[in-house]
């Protein structure tokens, strides 16, 4: 079984990826400690980037993953003892790009100061490409921003830059890649010469190859992570901003950026339905809050560099058909559901088996809520937790996954989603169905059908499983605030064989009725991540289905 695992895992694989690997294991570039090329004169006007939350509480002491830290040097960058994601984060220099960071100028020369002397050559957290990339923009943002470079910085930016040129992560693809690109373009822009001219160079070609791949017709990364399109957004917004800055020097950067204002625009539209009131995105696939900037942050960035303005939403029914969600809004609800495939064919790794699942908010409070994502590495049981289709507002079957996620980053089979309808049975409801084939490899050849009906003050969700199976669970993860008021109890029924079941549930102004057909209902206890590191208890509807079908129905008024 693990032999045909991998297959399904590797065949979809491009080739790169493959030899790509073995190459970044293999091959190993020496230093090169040539001075840094000269600077290039700055001829147009670099614009205020898009602000990150502070991370720099103190000379010695930071917040990652929900986590406040004081760090020991120069054993903190690599301390084996601290979460390697939060070192990561150590490493990306991001608060020299945040709210406020004129304030801790001091902090950020000394803290670069002691990143150049503390951190050799290919050694440690800092020298993986993915780090460089996000501290070489952040770094040099920072210099955008009027700060003089420090002794040695200028020559390090070069190293740094010189080691990425050779580790540029085409084995990864998708979002490590255009962050490289990113970096590269913003070194090549900011120094002159020849080198400077090669490194442009590449992210050029980079960049004209990978954008047109990874954003689709819809305007989303191909990632299906709202989280990392958030965070593409901002690359494109940012060689955008660094090329005019440079535009004298590098007419084809500025050129290039420019093809891309109508994919920016879509990239913008996307983000809006992929949001709730509240402002936030939803946790979908591989996302949490506060890791990128906020859909506000982004469009606000935008506008400052006088980009094309973001076309509304729809009033009722938005569908990214290439990524597969649909956005429903109706009086006070607003409904996100995910009809769509894992994520891109070949780099599924922020994916999660989540096919046919969704969250539901009243305004600007959510109460049906995917789990989110804490963790990626470290905690591996924890990892295939967050991934697996228990953690998502779906049915499991068999206690099996739709889509078999495993490792960190790893899917073999893949749910595939089927038979998309949108209809409007009613002027005042509309209908979304789909079905999806991930349960076909049990052999009870079960396959999943649901249906959503959105009303003004009505949800119902209609299940249907169809094979042969032992348990079909429907879960529904509730927002913390979410406060239930009464038990679930059975209700007479005309109908004995079908159970039926109800809860009362309490949120802000709002009071909502649950209640469940062909299934008996529990209220368990669960978790939320809307952050990484971020653990919330909160409550779950659990349904076990005690037939084929069952409809579930949320009714809410204001109390």
């Amino acid at each position: 079984m693990t032999l045909l695992r991998y297959w399904y895992t590797l065949r979809d694989l491009r080739p790169v990826q493959v030899y790509g690997r073995i190459a970044q294991r293999l091959v190993r570039p020496r230093p090169d400690y040539s001075p840094a090329p000269e600077c290039r004169p700055q001829s147009g006007i670099w614009v205020s980037p898009a602000r990150h939350s502070p991370a720099m509480l103190g000379p010695r002491r930071f917040r990652f993953l929900s986590e406040d830290r004081e760090l020991s040097w120069p054993t903190g960058w690599n301390d084996p003892a601290i979460h390697k994601l939060w070192l990561f984060n150590l490493h990306y220099f991001a608060d020299l790009a945040s709210d406020n960071a004129d304030e801790r100028t001091t902090w950020h020369s000394e803290l670069i100061a002691r990143w150049i002397a503390e951190n050799p050559p290919f050694t440690g957290h800092g020298w993986v490409p993915y780090c460089l990339s996000q501290r070489i923009v952040n770094w040099i943002k920072w210099l955008l921003a009027r700060n003089l470079p420090i002794a040695s910085m200028l020559d390090s930016l070069a190293l740094q830059t010189r080691y990425l040129e050779r580790r540029v992560e085409r084995h990864l693809q998708g979002n490590h890649l255009l962050a490289n690109a990113t970096a590269l373009a913003f070194a090549g822009l900011y120094f002159s010469g020849s080198e400077g001219d090669r490194w442009l160079a590449t992210a050029l070609d980079l960049l004209r190859h990978e954008v047109p791949q990874q954003i689709l017709r819809d305007g989303g990364h191909y990632e299906l992570s709202p989280m990392y399109h958030s965070l593409v957004l901002e690359h494109l917004l940012d060689v955008t901003n660094v090329a005019r800055a440079f535009a004298a020097a590098a007419p084809a950067a500025v050129d290039l950026t420019a093809t891309w204002h109508s994919q920016i625009a879509l990239m913008r539209h996307w983000l809006h339905t992929m949001s709730f009131p509240d402002g936030q995105i939803v946790l979908l696939s591989d996302s949490a809050w506060e890791i990128a900037p906020s859909p506000a942050e982004l469009d606000a960035y935008a506008e400052r560099l006088c980009l094309t303005p973001v076309t509304p939403l729809a009033p009722r029914v938005t569908k990214l058909a290439d990524s597969g969600y649909v956005r429903l809004a109706n009086g006070p609800a607003v409904l996100i559901a995910d009809v769509g495939p894992l994520g891109a064919r070949y780099q599924p790794g922020h994916g999660h088996a989540d096919v046919l699942s969704f969250e539901l908010a009243l305004g600007n409070d959510r109460v049906v809520v995917d789990t989110g994502t804490s963790v990626y590495y470290g905690n591996n049981q924890q990892r295939l937790q967050e991934r697996g289709t228990a953690a998502h507002n779906t049915v499991t079957v068999d206690g099996e996954n739709s889509s078999e996620v495993w490792d960190v980053f790893r899917v073999a089979r893949r749910a595939k989603p089927v038979d998309l309808t949108i209809v409007e049975p009613s002027p005042d409801q509309f209908e979304v169905g789909c079905s999806h084939d991930g349960y076909l490899r049990l052999p009870g050849r079960v396959r999943q059908h649901r249906r959503w009906r959105l009303s003004a003050d009505e949800l119902e969700i209609e299940d249907q499983v169809e094979g042969r199976f032992t348990s079909a669970i429907a879960r529904f993860h509730l927002d913390p605030l979410v406060r239930v008021a009464t038990p679930p109890a059975a209700l007479p029924t005309t109908a004995p064989a079908i159970a039926q079941s109800r809860a009362i549930l309490e949120l802000g102004p709002w009071g909502i009725e649950f209640e469940a057909r062909g299934s008996e209902l529990s209220i368990e206890p669960s978790n939320y991540h809307p952050q990484f590191g971020a653990t919330i208890e909160n409550l779950c509807l659990v349904c076990r289905l005690t037939q084929s079908s069952a409809v579930f129905r949320f009714r809410w008024s204001r109390r």
